[in-house]
C-alpha cells in the first residue's frame, strides 16, 4: 500500500474511532459524516479495493450484518461506494450500514 490510509491507521489504534466490533479479519466503527442516526462502518483489516473485497465479503459482510442487526434492529441498508463517480471517498475497501430510522425510497 502506498500513502496514508486513516482506514489503516484506526486499524492500527493509531487514530481515534469508536470501535462496535473487531476481527482478525473486519473491524466496524463509527463514521465521521452523519446521512442517518446511525451510520457504520465495515471494513476489512488487510487493505483491500472495493472490487477485491466485494469478490470475497465473508468476514465484513458477517462483520456488517451482525452489528447492523444489533444498532438497527428496525432495519438497515449496506451501502458501498466504487470509484469517484460513485463517491468513494477512501481508497480502503469498505461498507456503509446506515439505519436508526426509515430510510425511504430508493432514488
Amino acid at each position: 500500500m502506498a500513502g496514508f490510509c486513516v482506514f489503516c491507521e484506526i486499524i492500527a489504534h493509531r487514530e481515534p474511532a469508536e470501535i462496535f466490533y473487531e476481527d482478525e479479519n473486519a473491524i466496524v466503527f463509527r463514521n465521521r459524516l452523519k446521512w442517518a442516526p446511525v451510520m457504520l462502518l465495515a471494513a476489512p483489516k488487510k487493505h483491500l479495493t472495493q472490487s477485491e473485497l466485494w469478490s470475497d465479503m465473508d468476514a465484513v459482510g458477517r462483520a456488517a450484518t451482525l452489528v447492523g442487526e444489533e444498532q438497527c434492529p428496525n432495519g438497515f441498508r449496506l451501502i458501498s461506494n466504487f470509484g469517484y463517480d460513485g463517491m468513494q471517498s477512501q481508497n480502503h475497501a469498505h461498507v456503509h450500514i446506515l439505519g436508526g430510522h426509515f430510510l425511504g425510497e430508493y432514488a
